[in-house]
This record gives C-alpha cells, sequence and structure tokens, in this order.
C-alpha cells in the first residue's frame, strides 16, 4: 500500500529544515491533535531489539524553560518560541543488560514472549552486546547506543511533522551534564537509569529560509555496489 507518491515525499523533504536562524513563531500553538500524533510517531519507532530504551519529557513549564536556557544555548529560542520542547532521555547501562529489569519488563511485560523465547532473545542479546558491538559493560558505550536508537524516533518525529506542515529544529547544542543535574534536581529524571539524548523543538517558523536546502550531489553520497 502507498500512501505518498515519490514527488509528495521529496516535497515534504525540502519543505523541512532546521528551524533555528530564523526562529519560531511565538504567536503559534500546535494543536492537541498534532502533538499527540508526533509522541505517537515517536513511541512506534522502531529499536534494537524492541527494548524501546527512550523516554520523551515534554517541557510544558514556562519556568522550567527558562532554568533550561541557560544550558541549553543551542536552543535559547526555541525554548522562549517554540510550541513544545521536548528532551529526549536514554536509559543506562543498567537497564539495557540483556539480564536488566528494564529488559525483562520489555520481554515479560510488553512483548509477552514466553519464557523460552526470552532466554533465547536474552542470550542473543548478549552476544550482540559482547561479541558484534563490543559494548557489554561499557556503560558509556551502552549509552551511545541507546541514544543512537533514540535519533531513529528523532528523526522519524521530523518527518512526521513536515508532513503535517509544523517545523522542527534538533539540538544537541547542551550541557549534558548541567541538563540531567537540572532534572535530577526537579525530580523529573532518575540519573541512575537515564541521561539526554537530545532536544527537539516543534513549532512553526517565524520566517521563510532565508536559502534553499544545500546539500551534496546524489552521485557525491550513493553509491549502488
Amino acid at each position: 500500500m502507498r500512501f505518498l507518491d515519490n514527488e509528495k515525499i521529496i516535497e515534504f523533504s525540502n519543505f523541512r529544515h532546521a528551524c533555528n536562524s530564523n526562529g519560531f513563531d511565538g504567536t503559534k500553538k500546535l494543536s492537541e491533535k498534532d502533538l499527540n500524533t508526533l509522541l505517537e510517531v515517536a513511541r512506534l519507532s522502531p529499536s534494537s531489539f524492541g527494548f524501546e530504551p527512550w523516554k520523551f519529557l515534554v517541557i510544558k513549564d514556562k519556568a522550567l524553560r527558562e532554568k533550561l536556557e541557560p544550558i541549553v544555548w543551542g536552543g535559547v529560542d526555541a525554548l522562549k518560541n517554540a510550541s513544545d520542547f521536548i528532551i529526549i532521555l536514554a536509559r543506562k547501562n543498567i537497564d539495557m543488560k540483556p539480564d536488566g529489569e528494564h529488559v525483562r519488563h520489555m520481554m515479560q511485560d510488553v512483548q509477552k514472549l514466553p519464557d523460552e523465547i526470552q532466554k533465547i532473545k536474552s542470550e542473543f542479546c548478549t552476544n550482540f552486546q559482547k561479541n558484534n558491538f563490543r559494548i557489554f559493560g561499557n556503560e558509556k558505550a551502552v549509552f551511545d547506543w541507546a541514544c543512537k536508537q533514540c535519533y531513529i524516533a528523532l528523526g522519524n518525529v521530523m518527518s512526521a511533522a513536515a508532513l503535517l506542515g509544523l517545523d522542527s529544529l534538533a539540538i544537541e547544542g547542551f550541557d549534558q551534564e548541567g541538563v540531567e543535574k537540572l532534572l535530577a534536581d526537579e525530580k523529573l529524571i532518575d540519573s541512575t537509569h537515564f541521561g539526554v539524548a537530545v532536544c527537539l523543538a516543534l513549532g512553526y517558523r517565524a520566517n521563510p529560509p532565508k536559502r534553499a536546502k544545500t546539500r551534496q550531489d546524489f552521485e557525491a553520497v550513493v553509491q549502488f555496489i
């Protein structure tokens, strides 16, 4: 089943741009339906082994946004003017161990796998972490692996936003330690289990892009073998 033709897909890809230099229109807000649709897109995103190593904090509180401004230097305009500001959290090594509580919860309570399949999947995940990606027990490497999966959700939401005629901005310009400390101090995260992967702002552009999208030529980045 085809939902969009090829031309429309390229059209919305050209429409999407990083809404930073021109900023967001602070007078326009996403509808609740649009926001919930985008969050559902995030929730339905794929992840390695289907373990969903993420959580999405939708920062509605104006006072908290103001506290974030000094440590989210790449998103000051977004914190002031974007309709919605989302902090995407990634799970840490303690949760992503093949025998960890979160992994067991996902297999048993969410995926509802039989015990024997859970055992096989856990062993497969152990082999993957130890011998394929060689990240087993490495806290930073496992967190980075979880962050990579969060970026799948990030990309899906940004594409879906463009399909709805909405604007977005992915934000890596922040003091990771500072943001995590603020969220922990506000009792919004347990830093033992979660760290900040990336931020995402959603809203409406204040002005058209100043220039056309610039990218390398198709032939420079695509190689058919």
